[in-house]
């Protein structure tokens, strides 16, 4: 079955357009020029830039005694079972790759139908003794269902038996498997995987171009507490591949990569052995795993950029060697104590700062239980936040029922960006306002523009210092927003449904910190890699007010005015209008979505976050494909009333310009 990249629609192989939304299975988008490209073509033909679907393939041959390779023969599969040669013709997946050992060198894979080799293969005695090659394959068929995410799928619709396919799958890929199943970054994602004979084929995601650790350790401008969070990093994913049997992956430095926000990340997982096969560490040490092997690989680290290191650090690594450092919870204590001594003295202490003053980020292990005891005074990794690059796009469309747009946005984005050689530094302040007007023609599209007028002038005015506005600054704003079309109303002597009114929901950004302040159902969604998506505003409707009351949901929204607002600018006075205004820190490299109740509808941003929003946090994702693309989900799916989205992404990382080089 092809799945549809947009809407997630499974479709018959012979499908050109998917049968749900249209999109097309045969091209896609490019990156770079936005020119259609063929599904299975590596490159643009008008840019040249990289479009196709490109996978990291480990290829690892078992050790087979010669007496058993002699008899050894393929094991028998069910002709309806996914790795099957039956069902990988029918797929197009690879089957009897065994025959690697028969075939010329790199014409193995481009023999398959779905996967093209993109780099040469080693000879076959190459690969016997160094058991394990990497390759980079273009996948032809990049909406073909793989047969291996085939088996977790119905493994998790309970339509097979964990162990029916467990013994088919590689054991090099259950590592990824397990991990999958969780939220990890910073592992590559697992795409396919095969084995026959004593070879095991994994697909994972390609990191092949990523930054290697090693070379930005040389950057004069890293500082030694971002050294430090690297190493608090190690210490987290030692903990989560533990169990595993994969902290060898933490001790080759050609694994260790940089993602584009300089988070630590692997290439791929390396299998413990019994001896230390590292090329990094010293030879042949036949013992098991312990702190000490990660201390080396710092001491490698160092040894190789020929960096200075802090007394600290020295002393932590010479306590480390001794065995001073037993476990990973001691580990992370010394690296906080050590943190603590290098983090400046910041403002946000000052007990007489609002209590929206920006506050440092606090790193800690979140998925790992930590056993070790935490009095109130232990020291913890503070790391405050930089604001790195602050970008927007925003679209309205009337809809497919409607006959006019009654919504209405606005977006302002100030950047004041300082780069010197040694000194970066980025100042930026964003005001975005949507609105979603009512009252019908000449009503609703005069409130909401109105509105976001009247908001825009007020912050001009009166947002002039790099920090953000006040609670009661912001509510003011609204106020006057709200008398505004009120007096409207007021002069025309419009009454009842007549008096137009709209929505509002605003987001305020200055540096790291932010704003929200909104009126009615039109909402403020935030999404991040670590919390995934999130709603932060509450909508001001019958529903959620008996909600708030103690009701239950399902007798709240049984009401049949269960969806009616409260609360509307411009229909009533001042006194009735009572906008909610939350405060936050952006310390994660973050998605902000403004929603108008077109777009939010029958929780669309909810099921199809993974694929229309999650993507957009990443550098090289254009805002304004995201955006149209969004406003024409939302008129697949509802197109009953008029739709507005405004998306920013707001990026980060530590700020560690102030520091010392260690």
């Amino acid at each position: 079955m092809l799945i549809c990249p947009q809407c997630k629609f499974e479709n018959s192989n012979t499908n050109k357009f998917c049968q749900n939304c249209g999109t097309s299975l045969t091209q896609k988008v490019c990156p770079k020029c936005s020119s259609a490209v063929a599904v299975n073509a590596e490159r643009c033909h008008n840019c040249g830039a990289e479009s196709g679907t490109i996978w990291w393939a480990i290829i690892a041959v078992e050790e087979v005694k010669e007496s058993e390779a002699e008899v050894h023969q393929p094991k028998s599969l069910e002709d309806d079972s996914p790795l099957s040669p039956q069902f990988a013709q029918a797929t197009g997946s690879p089957s009897g790759l065994i025959a690697f050992s028969q075939l010329p060198v790199g014409s193995y894979l481009d023999s398959q139908q779905r996967y093209q080799l993109l780099d040469p293969l080693p000879a076959l005695s190459e690969v016997a003794a160094h058991t394990q090659v990497c390759v980079r394959v273009l996948d032809c068929q990049p909406y073909q269902m793989s047969p291996l995410l085939a088996i977790l799928k119905n493994q998790q619709n309970n339509l097979i038996a964990p162990s029916t396919e467990a013994a088919r799958i590689p054991n090099l890929a259950k590592p990824y498997i397990a991990l999958q199943l969780g939220s990890h970054p910073e592992i590559p994602s697992i795409h396919d995987a095969w084995q026959e004979n004593q070879m095991q084929v994994v697909l994972i995601e390609n990191r092949s171009h990523w930054q290697y650790l090693a070379e930005l350790w040389q950057d004069d401008n890293i500082t030694s507490l971002q050294i430090l969070h690297w190493f608090y990093q190690m210490t987290q994913l030692w903990a989560l591949l533990e169990p595993l049997n994969c902290r060898q992956s933490l001790l080759e430095l050609s694994n260790l990569r940089l993602d584009e926000d300089q988070t630590l990340a692997l290439q791929e997982l390396h299998v413990e052995t019994q001896r230390n096969n590292s090329a990094d560490l010293p030879e042949g040490e036949a013992q098991p795993l312990t702190i000490e092997a990660l201390g080396r690989i710092w001491q490698a680290l160092f040894r190789q950029s020929q960096r200075t290191q802090s007394g600290s650090v020295i002393q932590l690594l010479g306590e480390i060697e001794e065995g001073k450092i037993e476990t990973i919870a001691q580990l992370r204590s010394r690296l906080e104590a050590i943190a603590a001594e290098l983090q400046p003295a910041t403002t946000a202490t000052d007990p007489t700062l609002k209590e929206h003053t920006p506050s440092p980020t606090i790193l800690q292990l979140d998925d790992t239980e930590d056993t070790a005891p935490r009095g109130d005074d232990m020291p913890t990794v503070v790391l405050p936040m930089q604001l790195i690059s602050l970008e927007d796009a925003g679209r309205t469309d009337v809809g497919r029922q409607r006959q006019h747009n009654e919504d209405f946005f606005g977006v302002e984005t100030k950047i004041n960006k300082l780069e010197l050689p040694k000194n970066r530094a980025l100042q930026a302040r964003g005001l975005y306002i949507l609105c979603d007007g009512m009252g019908g023609h000449a009503g609703g599209e005069v409130a909401s523009e109105l509105a976001v007028t009247t908001l825009r002038e007020y912050f001009q005015k009166h947002w002039l210092s790099n920090q953000l506005p006040t609670e009661d600054s912001i509510a003011e704003a609204v106020l006057l927003a709200n008398q505004a079309i009120y007096d409207v109303n007021q002069q025309d002597a419009r009454s009842g449904v007549g008096r137009m009114g709209t929505t509002l929901v605003m987001l305020l950004i200055q540096d790291t910190q932010a704003a929200v302040a909104h009126v009615g159902d039109s909402r403020l969604y935030k999404l991040t890699r670590k919390d995934k998506l999130k709603q932060i505003t509450v909508d001001h409707e019958v529903g959620q007010r008996e909600i708030a009351r103690g009701v239950e949901p399902n007798l709240a929204y049984a009401r049949p005015d269960a969806y009616q607002l409260t609360q509307a600018l411009g229909p009533r006075d001042e006194n009735l209008i009572h906008p909610d205004v939350q405060f936050f820190e952006i310390n994660q490299d973050t998605l902000f979505i403004l929603a108008s109740d077109g777009l939010s509808d029958n929780d669309l941003l909810e099921i199809h976050f993974s694929t229309h929003l999650e993507p957009l946090l990443s550098y090289g994702a254009n805002l304004e494909r995201g955006v149209r693309e969004l406003i024409d989900l939302a008129n697949q799916h509802n197109g009953h009333d008029n739709i507005t989205a405004v998306l920013i992404r707001a990026k980060v990382r530590p700020n560690v310009e102030s520091q010392k080089n260690g």
